[in-house]
């Protein structure tokens, strides 16, 4: 005998409302899609690859928060700037495109520059907006706005406000560059009707000191922070004046270090991290806050790395050349990544990335769909930084230095179109011991990751193909897939470098 089956019977209002709904209305409720995650992105200024603990354990600087902040999520070992100076990498980040496509072709610009980002052109915080971010910039700009000569006029135009940020507050170019005061959206907050001097003379607020500017952004950072309620997520962009020349800490961490005022002033560095990761875990914000640490390119010769060396701490670890250079001293920068919800702890990658990067992995993050004529150079880590790549996301990247001098990396070649440093590291552009050397070099970074023997003359095919790959990559107007674009201006890869050129 079948046995009989009980079905608990409806209430009759329940059972008629339920006969009432649309058949899709019947359908299990689909989970919501994922909160996109808060994003934070901190941008040191010259600090360079050796100067952190957890990239380079023999350093002698102390940093606890950069070293905690890679033991709870992944740190790069082979990420690298856009340009081995300022403003070119800030274009590159904010855009996902070279720098060197645009009309600055070397050095940077200073504090009076018209602006780089042209205003048409998708940023990473409007791209952000569209998907329903607050979007903030608290830190140095350096991407030109236009600024009035008149120290009365207080107003200032076509600055961050008008590239995708909601709110501004911060410095416009370097803390030694003029004019010396802060902005705050589109005005300055004192007018600058002093004259002041770092390192350059120039037109200064009256209360405005080098030395306040660090813990000024860390100030407006956590304040920002903590005014986060939940409603949307942010993207807070904080690009730190440190540890850039001039080099001036605290009173509090003079002489924390051991080493000197650079030493002290990365230590000071490490402790703006350690706020912004103090306010983050207050707000309640950690397990879902994706947080980015790096540097615009690497250690300064300002720092005086010799005397460091002395005493035992490598800058630049084992790599060749500092700041400004085309060798990997110049541009391979620490880049560490912490995203509770989503990467692993203690999690190390050797992938080679750019920090270019950034737009195209906010845009596969948010499911957002970017245009042929945005992110042209980016790449999304998205698989990366969640343990599911099975191979390099990035075929190649294309290094710059300061005087214009290109070079190409594809996995263990890297391929320089110059003879000497690029920069500021002997062999010096123009210089009588360059002008004995071959006109490029190339080296294999497994076998010799200081860039010591240049074997161009045993691998000409080597030399070939990656000129040619280069060359494709420049006249295509990108580097990714999709539509060709058009630079802005006509590239010379093989031209006349021979001028020494500062910022």
């Amino acid at each position: 005998m079948t046995p009989h089956l009980r079905i608990p019977r409806l209430p009759m209002l329940a059972a008629a409302a339920l006969a009432t709904l649309p058949a899709e209305a019947q359908q299990p409720t689909k989970p919501a899609a994922p909160r996109p995650p808060n994003i934070i992105y901190i941008l040191c200024d010259d600090l360079g690859w050796g100067d952190v603990r957890c990239n380079n354990p023999k350093g002698k600087i102390p940093t606890p928060n950069t070293d905690a902040l890679a033991a709870q999520g992944m740190r790069f070992t082979d990420a690298h700037s856009g340009s081995a100076v300022c403003t070119p990498t800030r274009y590159g980040i904010l855009t996902g495109r070279y720098c060197w496509r645009t009309r600055l072709q070397d050095g940077v610009l200073n504090g009076y520059s018209s602006p780089l980002i042209a205003r048409d052109r998708l940023t990473v915080p409007s791209l952000l907006k569209r998907q329903g971010y607050a979007t903030a910039c608290i830190g140095k700009w350096h991407l030109g706005m236009e600024v009035p000569k008149d120290p009365g006029v207080l107003k200032v135009k076509e600055g961050p406000a008008t590239r995708g940020f909601d709110s501004y507050f911060g410095v416009i170019a370097s803390a030694d560059m003029p004019p010396f005061a802060f902005v705050e959206n589109d005005r300055f907050t004192q007018a600058p009707t002093a004259t002041k001097k770092w390192l350059r003379k120039g037109a200064a607020a009256p209360d405005f000191e080098a030395v306040d500017v660090l813990p000024k952004l860390t100030e407006k950072a956590v304040e920002y922070i903590g005014r986060q309620t939940g409603e949307k997520p942010f993207f807070l962009y904080l690009p730190l004046t440190s540890p850039h020349t001039p080099i001036v800490p605290a009173k509090e961490w003079q002489g924390k270090s051991g080493l000197g005022d650079y030493a002290d002033f990365v230590t000071e560095t490490d402790w703006t991290l350690g706020q912004v990761l103090a306010a983050v875990a207050k707000n309640g914000l950690s397990e879902n806050t994706l947080i980015i640490f790096t540097s615009d390119n690497g250690c300064s010769p300002a720092a005086n790395p010799a005397a460091l060396e002395k005493k035992g701490h490598f800058p630049s670890a084992g790599f060749r050349g500092y700041k400004a250079d085309i060798f990997d001293g110049g541009h391979r920068i620490p880049f560490v990544v912490r995203w509770p919800a989503r990467v692993k702890a203690g999690t190390t990658s050797d992938q080679v990335v750019c920090l270019t990067d950034l737009m195209a992995t906010c845009a596969e993050i948010t499911g957002a769909k970017l245009p042929d004529s945005a992110g042209e150079d980016s790449v999304s880590l998205l698989q990366v930084l969640t343990g599911t790549a099975l191979a390099p996301v990035r075929g190649s990247v294309i290094h710059h230095s300061i005087n214009g001098s290109f070079a190409i990396r594809q996995g263990q070649w890297k391929l320089e179109l110059c003879a000497g440093s690029g920069g500021w590291s002997a062999p010096k552009p123009g210089g009588k011991e360059e002008k004995r050397l071959p006109p490029v070099q190339l080296y294999d970074l497994t076998r010799d990751p200081g860039e010591k023997n240049n074997v161009q003359a045993e691998n000409p095919d080597v030399v070939k193909r990656l000129t040619a790959l280069l060359e494709k990559q420049v006249a295509d107007g990108r580097s990714t897939p999709g539509a060709p674009q058009k630079n802005d201006v006509t590239i010379e890869l093989h031209k006349e470098t021979g001028k020494d050129i500062h910022e």
